[in-house]
């Protein structure tokens, strides 16, 4: 059976009564008021067959059920319907599944179907001002049913995208310890890809919206246990930390959606916006290795590879900004680390320079493509926008690598050459992105090229006649 099998039209059948379409649709009201009528009888105790307890008549649906509530999924997706829906109470009848009803299904697909009405604007505002069902909604995030989490999740995000009720569900969030837990639990233990997705996506835009929220949650351990004791005896409660569940679900999606890999790199980057969140990621157990070893993986061996045509910069952009901004952060606080000593990241230098390559070469090809057509002016647009996020990359880029490349010893550089991360047109791409800005740190280079390979650091003279002048 389809998840959601297509919904009705009011026209199958040619005896219903004029006047009976929701709206301008074809769907008909008597229809959907019938299916409401069944959801409540479904959750009342009256319905409950006299040979099963009621808590087993709730655990399943009937197929043809499913199949009714299903269409209705699918038909509330039409704004007149959502309207038709919140007319006539569906939100509470909905709070009152939320509160009987043990089917998993039935509460997925209800959660849905609020995630669909919540898509317009008055209604996302009368369901976001409803305190009681906006706390049923935070509890699902407890929920042990992937489905129900995943459609809590998008309702969630829906809500949290529309400015005018964004506020009310950031506090309402951070008035509810427990959702901190819960979002925790999912990051560091679901294997779930869509899931993580879209719960990176709530904490990236929560972390966005709110600056406060986001310093409680870096400072929090654990509020409050995941679940609820089934006895006397206390349960054991996690000691959730945030940087190292943001990580184990980067992990997850890594392999298989580069979206979700952008969307925990950006919540890495917003950590970092605040020193509190910079020492999260460094002052952990251990000292931030997890974190700068994940990231260095992603640079030198995933994304951004010399068998990757230049173009795959525009892809990568966002994700690489992110990824470049945590490490830049992390290498300035963590100088001393072990892990961040220049003997072993001359790779990620390497692949630092191969970025700019790659950004000067797209930058040719859409200059080239310029002078051969005249785009509109809606292309124009795309155009800047673009430049715009490629120059963000640059910018984070040219910082990390001239703080990388000023600490260079005589030692590191014959490394690098000997392992071809560092050549003359390496460095030339280099300097030619970092001057003038960051003329120090390329003089500091400089000298110590000299020592190892004098007629490399001539070359490289001749080639930027101001660095000769300044020495």
């Amino acid at each position: 059976m389809d998840r959601n099998p297509s919904p009705p039209s009011s026209d199958a059948e040619d005896e219903q009564a004029a006047g009976d379409s929701i709206g301008n649709t074809v769907y008909s009201k008597h229809w959907l008021f019938s299916i409401l009528t069944k959801l409540i009888e479904v959750i009342s105790p009256e319905k409950s067959d006299s040979n099963l307890t009621h808590e087993e008549v709730q655990t399943e649906l009937n197929e043809e059920m499913e199949n009714d509530i299903c269409k209705m999924w699918d038909m509330s997706m039409d704004e007149d319907v959502a309207l038709f829906l919140q007319e006539f109470n569906a939100p509470d009848i909905f709070m009152g599944v939320f509160a009987k009803s043990k089917c998993p299904r039935l509460i997925e697909i209800c959660v849905g179907i609020l995630g669909n009405m919540a898509c317009f604007q008055d209604i996302c505002m009368s369901i976001s001002k409803d305190d009681n069902l906006g706390q049923m909604l935070l509890q699902h995030l407890c929920d042990s049913d992937s489905p129900t989490l995943l459609e809590t999740s998008r309702l969630l995000l829906t809500c949290l995208s529309q400015a005018e009720v964004a506020n009310i569900w950031v506090e309402r969030i951070r008035e509810n310890p427990s959702v901190y837990d819960c979002v925790c639990f999912i990051m560091s233990s679901s294997t779930n890809v869509e899931l993580l997705v879209k719960v990176g996506e709530v904490v990236d835009k929560l972390f966005d919206l709110d600056e406060e929220l986001m310093l409680n949650w870096i400072k929090n351990g654990s509020c409050q246990s995941v679940g609820q004791s089934t006895d006397d005896s206390p349960e054991e409660r996690p000691d959730f930390k945030i940087v190292p569940c943001v990580l184990e679900a980067a992990k997850q999606v890594r392999s298989d959606n580069p979206e979700g890999l952008d969307v925990y790199m950006h919540i890495l980057q917003l950590l970092t916006t605040v020193d509190e969140g910079i020492q999260a990621i460094v002052q952990s157990p251990d000292g931030g290795r997890e974190t700068w070893t994940l990231l260095y993986g992603l640079v030198c061996h995933e994304l951004c590879q010399p068998d990757d045509p230049p173009i795959i910069i525009q892809e990568q952009k966002s994700v690489l900004a992110s990824i470049l901004s945590v490490l830049s952060a992390m290498f300035a606080s963590q100088i001393q680390q072990e892990y961040v000593k220049m003997r072993k990241n001359m790779p990620l230098i390497g692949s630092l320079i191969r970025i700019l390559q790659n950004m000067e070469d797209c930058g040719k090809r859409s200059f080239d493509n310029s002078k051969k057509s005249q785009p509109e002016e809606t292309e124009k647009s795309g155009t800047v926008e673009e430049d715009f996020h490629l120059k963000i990359l640059k910018d984070i880029c040219c910082e990390l690598l001239s703080n990388m490349l000023q600490d260079l010893t005589k030692e590191n550089i014959l490394e690098g050459l000997n392992q071809g991360h560092l050549n003359e047109q390496k460095c030339s791409c280099a300097f030619q992105n970092l001057l003038p800005l960051y003329f120090t740190s390329v003089e500091s280079f400089l000298e110590a090229l000299r020592e190892a390979d004098q007629t490399l650091a001539d070359s490289l003279e001749k080639r930027f006649p101001s660095l000769r002048l300044q020495t």
